[in-house]
């Protein structure tokens, strides 16, 4: 069976603060990463950027651990 490695744990990591994130704007409509680094700002689009890659990258090693 595969392990998760460091990456691997980044990237769960980072899903579910965005997830909360999107929880948060869904139900109180309520940024919290804008809250903290600003409406459009640079720091605040390049985190929903990582965050997107980092679905991304769990999104094509998925397979890794779903293969018998």
């Amino acid at each position: 069976m595969n392990k998760l490695n460091t990456g691997d744990w980044l990237a769960v990591v980072l899903v579910i603060i965005g997830g909360l994130n999107w929880l948060l704007v869904g139900l109180f409509k309520f940024d919290l990463v804008a809250m903290i680094f600003g409406n459009y700002s640079f720091l605040s689009r390049l985190i929903y950027i990582i965050v997107g890659l980092a679905a991304l990258y769990l999104l094509f090693t998925v397979s890794r651990y779903t293969k018998k």
